[in-house]
């Protein structure tokens, strides 16, 4: 059945105050309808559980290759990229990518990302406080993709910096995109630089010489060795940071629920699908209407712009009794925080691994999790903690 009333919205999904705490406004939002018109942006909105699982279910509909960004200068950087690309300019990236980044493909990581994790916690066991972000959430990822990459020493200490001028540009042209923009621009020349001598400058073993094997295989065009290598270095770090950061925020402040997976270590797995629901890294991306169609009964004309709130899915209560309440027992892997679909995240298996891994030996090691003072890191598409004052006992 069509819906004759389309509800409307002028509130700003970027402002910093819903930034800062954007599950209010994302309520809001699923309480006036399926699909809602977002007057500052020009696009609909979906933030219901299952609107966002039939967008991102139906990618021949409502495709990527037109725009996942907010904005024109994003939006012609990341065309051909693997997450901005349809049909059969996708297939061969996320095949180049897949091989490497599944489960099998990162078999041979596994004991090394348990040796890490432990000496990581076990070092900062007994030091007193620290920054649970800085300290911890970060250090980990980046040590990962260094040497899952095979990146040069040059530029692994940017890469915090580049992830987060990345996810700030996809937004719309607001400060913080102002702010990222040459930021965002230093990340592609050093992906131009590797890709001036990938044979010298990569690592022999590493992902990021398999690309330009693949290149050399005929598997992939070498001029779509440089996208790729974008996915490896911004796709995924920032987000794997917040996840960790928001997994020791979530543990700190739910000493119950830290009992619990101290008794039952094999939900850590669990756990940490119970942290990516709800607190979702990755707030929301674009996609474009390739037809005429509807949503939830509310029509959508061609060309139309989407905005699919990945995290307003996960605490839909239609889905997830009590959404905002954490509880590791509660079967959350059908989330959205890693997409679904075609363009579900290639680097989750990756992300997976490392959360799972430090989880692991954190309740290996550790009795309790205490934290203090915190800030959010205000981001336009990715919520994150800026700061957690965190003591490992």
């Amino acid at each position: 059945m069509t819906q004759e009333v389309i509800a409307r919205s002028d509130l700003d999904l970027f402002a910093d105050a819903v930034l800062a705490d954007p599950y209010p406004a994302y309520a809001e939002l699923r309480e006036a309808g399926p699909v809602v018109w977002m007057d500052r942006l020009n696009a609909y909105a979906c933030a219901g559980y299952q609107e966002v699982r039939d967008v991102l279910n139906d990618d021949a509909t409502f495709v990527s290759g037109r725009g996942v960004g907010f904005n024109e200068v994003l939006n012609e950087a990341f065309t051909g990229t693997i997450i901005q690309s349809d049909g059969d300019d996708h297939r061969p990236l996320r095949a180049a990518l897949a091989e490497q980044m599944s489960v099998r493909g990162l078999a041979p990581l596994r004991e090394r990302a348990t040796t890490m994790a432990d000496e990581l916690v076990l070092g900062l066991k007994g030091k007193g406080r620290f920054d649970g972000v800085a300290d911890f959430a970060r250090v980990y990822p980046l040590q990962m993709v260094g040497e899952l990459i095979g990146l040069p020493e040059e530029g692994v200490d940017q890469l915090i910096a580049w992830g987060d001028a990345n996810f700030n540009v996809i937004g719309p042209r607001n400060a913080r995109f102002e702010a990222s923009l040459p930021i965002f621009g230093e990340c592609f020349a050093y992906i131009g630089w590797l890709h001036e001598d990938p044979r010298n400058r990569l690592r022999e073993g590493g992902l990021g010489w398999a690309l330009y094997d693949a290149a050399d295989r005929g598997i992939i065009g070498h001029e779509q060795c440089p996208p790729l290598m974008a996915a490896y270095l911004v796709a995924g770090i920032d987000t794997t940071v917040a996840s960790i950061s928001f997994m020791l925020h979530l543990f700190g402040s739910h000493p119950g629920e830290w009992d619990k997976l101290k008794a039952n270590p094999q939900m850590v797995s669990r756990a940490y699908n119970e942290v990516l629901r709800l607190a979702s890294p990755a707030l929301c991306f674009k996609r474009v209407a390739s037809r005429d169609t509807e949503i939830g009964g509310v029509p959508i004309a061609a060309g139309s712009d989407v905005v699919v709130l990945y995290a307003a899915a996960n605490q839909d209560p239609r889905r997830y009794p009590d959404p905002a309440r954490f509880d590791i027992s509660r079967n959350a892997g059908d989330h959205m925080a890693f997409g679904i679909g075609r363009h579900n995240c290639a680097g989750q298996s990756l992300a997976r691994m490392e959360a799972n891994a430090l989880l692991s030996a954190m309740v290996i090691h550790l009795d309790r999790i205490e934290i203090g003072d915190s800030r959010r890191h205000l981001n336009n598409t990715v919520q994150s903690l800026g700061y957690l004052e965190t003591r490992f006992v």
